[in-house]
């Protein structure tokens, strides 16, 4: 009988302890849909304190705030976080609540370092590829223009900064850097000359060419005068070929070849004739 008793008492205390924890998560839930709680503000911060350029409240009024769903408690963070980082410029995201009905969402931007490829996309400083209105960085000078197969951002973007520093000691600027679809590199200077400098055989391979052209370069530019060079390819092993519109042949081929006078300003459909030279 005791044990029955016993038996009974359980099941009262245990529906007694299901009645309070339905009630309480009842009105738990009645209190979460209370008006207090709707969400009132998204404030976007810089993830790093630095000003944000790009993201601004006309970005996150027009395209996120009305993808969000839910109030304070029931906002899906993850959701919120993918719908910005689909905002042109938005790197990366990251958001938290604020009681009692605010979202705060620290966003990092993209900085905008050059083009890529012939789709309008552009390239980042940390070799991120992302779509935004070029018209919207700030860089007053045309922006370098980079390409190479999928994948090859980064490496891509390794090679420019070593080539950056390379050509500075001749005062040069790459403004152009591609990878082909056969990993061989080519790059454009701010003179308008294009160097072939060919596929990669060890990791020193373009660093040595780089050097040997760095190295002859203002001799080239001595003999040549007021000739602008052209192209240069430094796939050979021991020289180098160029082409320039300032070299030119001779009949008598036991004669030297001199440098040839700056050529009038001729109609705007003529070519002139160019020489390529192996030194």
């Amino acid at each position: 009988m005791w044990h029955d008793v016993r038996a009974l008492n359980a099941s009262a205390s245990f529906l007694t302890a299901v009645t309070v924890l339905a009630a309480l998560i009842s009105g738990v839930w009645w209190l979460s849909q209370r008006p207090m709680f709707s969400l009132g503000s998204v404030t976007v911060e810089s993830m790093y304190g630095i000003e944000l350029k790009h993201v601004n409240e006309l970005t996150v009024r027009n395209g996120v705030l009305g993808k969000i769903r839910g109030n304070f408690f029931t906002a899906d963070l993850e959701q919120v976080r993918a719908t910005f980082e689909t905002v042109p410029w938005v790197r990366r995201a990251t958001v938290r609540r604020e009681w009692p009905n605010a979202l705060v969402v620290e966003v990092e931007e993209h900085e905008a370092l050059g083009t890529w490829g012939e789709d309008g996309r552009l390239l980042s400083v940390k070799g991120d590829v992302f779509t935004a209105n070029v018209a919207e960085t700030e860089d007053e000078q045309a922006l370098p223009a980079f390409d190479g197969p999928v994948g090859s951002e980064k490496e891509v973007l390794a090679r420019f900064n070593e080539l950056r520093t390379a050509f500075a000691q001749v005062e040069l600027v790459p403004q152009e850097l591609s990878l082909s679809n056969r990993y061989a590199w080519t790059v454009r200077l701010d003179n308008g000359m294009s160097v072939a400098l060919g596929r990669e055989q060890d990791r020193n391979t373009l660093r040595k060419r780089v050097q040997r052209l760095v190295g002859v370069y203002p001799q080239l530019v001595a003999r040549l005068q007021e000739g602008r060079i052209d192209t240069i390819d430094m796939r050979y092993p021991n020289g180098l070929a160029l082409s320039s519109a300032a070299l030119t042949v001779p009949l008598d081929a036991t004669k030297p070849v001199k440098a040839a006078k700056k050529p009038k300003e001729s109609p705007k459909h003529a070519t002139p004739n160019k020489t390529t030279k192996q030194i």
